[in-house]
C-alpha cells in the first residue's frame, strides 16, 4: 500500500498520505489492498471495501462505495446507485473531520 501511495504523482502523493493516515486513525481494523493501481480500504466483517482513491489526471477521486448513506451527501454522483465521489483538486482543502465522520 505504501509503495502505491509513494508512486502517486506530485501533490497527489501528499493527499494520498493524508487520506491513508486519516483512515487508519478513524477505522479500527481497516484492511488495505491495491486494486487497479488504487488504494482500497475495507473492514472484513462489515461488507468489504468502503473507500478507494484513484488518481485522475487533474484530481484525486475519493470513491465512497456506500456514499448514499452519508449525510450530507457528497456532490459527486455516480451511475452506480450507492456510490458517491469527492474530487480533491490541487491546492484544495477538504474537511478532514467531516470525512472521518
Amino acid at each position: 500500500m505504501q509503495a502505491s501511495i509513494a508512486a502517486m504523482p506530485g501533490w497527489k502523493r501528499d493527499i494520498g498520505r493524508h487520506l491513508d493516515a486519516l483512515i487508519e486513525r478513524t477505522v479500527p481494523g481497516v484492511r488495505k489492498a491495491v486494486k487497479w493501481n488504487s488504494p482500497f480500504y475495507g473492514v472484513e466483517d462489515q461488507g468489504g471495501w468502503f473507500l478507494s482513491f484513484p488518481c485522475i489526471t487533474k484530481y484525486v477521486k475519493v470513491t465512497f462505495f456506500r456514499g448514499t448513506s452519508f449525510r450530507p451527501l457528497t456532490s459527486g454522483e455516480s451511475r452506480h446507485e450507492e456510490v458517491r465521489y469527492l474530487d480533491i483538486h490541487e491546492d484544495e482543502r477538504f474537511d478532514k473531520a467531516q470525512l472521518a465522520a
